[in-house]
């Protein structure tokens, strides 16, 4: 389930005339049961998923085709990252704006490599 890992930097395009080097460390806290990542969620996307990188903020881009209503979009945000890493995932901070916290549960180590994997 949770069990690779890889140390290495990710490139992610934040914007599509830019590119820039960046570790998820940079958007990443860790923490003894699982991994705190800063998002930044754009509600009623065309789909769902993880995009990119706010470099300026240092959140991962999050879409997500619910909108900002009674929860449905934080739902679907925690969907997601429990999609991409196999992984439970729940909103942490941020409810009710657009940046927000998700903890993820599980390794730090084999988090990160997932969500690598569903970036390339």
């Amino acid at each position: 389930m949770c069990d690779s890992v890889r140390s290495d930097k990710i490139k992610i395009t934040a914007d599509p005339d830019t590119e820039q080097e960046m570790s998820f460390e940079d958007a990443t806290r860790i923490r003894e049961s699982g991994i705190e990542i800063d998002v930044l969620v754009s509600p009623r996307s065309g789909r769902s998923g993880i995009e990119g990188i706010d470099g300026w903020r240092k959140r991962l881009i999050v879409k997500v085709k619910a909108p900002p209503l009674d929860g449905k979009a934080n739902k679907e945000v925690e969907e997601v990252f429990s999609k991409a890493t196999g992984c439970p995932s729940s909103v942490i901070s941020g409810h009710t704006g657009r940046q927000k916290t998700v903890f993820v549960e599980g390794r730090p180590e084999a988090i990160i490599s997932k969500l690598r994997e569903d970036r390339e």
